[in-house]
């Protein structure tokens, strides 16, 4: 797949800049959304001084009418992407009690809600010219749940269920629909989500290593570019996944006793 125009949310930091460098660097106008301007501009300046071509749009994701009128600004003045990362995320992982329903509320506008509207805006013109990418990037909450996060997997397997949706609507359109799912990977979420850190569960570092955001970029950009419906980074989460579809007790017993106190 050409990598001509592509449009990366969540940009700002993390995998979404980190997603944004790679295509860039591959020789793809990259448009680079989030809500924070001063990193954002931060993220295309960069991308400029090393010789690739981004344009920044400020945006809230979690709002509806600000994603109608940027998208609109987009098509004007650069077009329809061929390439849609759905990346921006949102939410701590926090036990139910202790989730305000502002927060639950938060967790599906972004990244479910913003992946649903973002998607629906350059949809038609994707389908009318039968060429084109759709990504949506995600955590094993979407696969696997685990106690002290009922919110946060609530609003990944929302995020699940509207990919997989949205492969069927597609068939035959030319479209391919991609769903990346990434283990743990160091980025400013742990900081911006004070908490959530301390209620995941424990990992081996040996089956499951820590990402950094430029290997989960990697995986992100080959994914699409195969067009492959699904891609699990770390490969060895795909065990996991296997085993809870065959004996979801004997997962939720075992993540019970490995999720870290806080």
């Amino acid at each position: 797949m050409a990598f001509k125009l592509v449009l990366v949310t969540g940009a700002s930091s993390g995998i979404g800049a980190a997603t944004a460098k790679l295509y860039a660097a591959r020789g793809a106008r990259v448009l680079v959304l989030a809500r924070n301007e001063a990193k954002l501009d931060k993220v295309a300046a960069a991308i400029t001084r090393d010789g690739g071509a981004a344009s920044p749009y400020a945006v809230d994701l979690a709002d509806p009418s600000a994603i109608a009128e940027t998208s609109a600004r987009i098509t004007r003045e650069a077009g329809t992407p061929d390439i849609l990362i759905n990346n921006a995320g949102a939410g701590r992982w926090l036990p139910l009690l202790e989730t305000s329903a502002e927060e639950a509320l938060a967790m599906i506008e972004v990244p479910y809600l913003a992946a649903f509207n973002l998607t629906r805006a350059f949809l038609p013109e994707m389908i009318a010219r039968r060429t084109g990418a759709i990504a949506c990037i995600t955590s094993t909450g979407s696969y696997v749940a685990w106690p002290n996060a009922s919110a946060y997997i609530a609003a990944r397997h929302a995020l699940l269920g509207f990919a997989e949706s949205l492969r069927a609507d597609l068939r035959r359109t030319g479209l391919t629909v991609t769903l990346v799912v990434l283990g743990e990977v160091e980025t400013p979420y742990w900081q911006h989500n004070p908490g959530s850190r301390e209620h995941m569960p424990k990992s081996n570092p040996i089956l499951a290593p820590v990402l950094t955001p430029e290997q989960a970029a990697q995986a992100i950009v080959q994914g699409v570019e195969r067009g492959q419906r699904r891609v699990v980074k770390p490969a060895i989460l795909r065990a996991l996944f296997l085993l809870n579809a065959l004996a979801p007790g004997l997962v939720a017993r075992q993540l019970r006793h490995t999720v870290k106190k806080p």
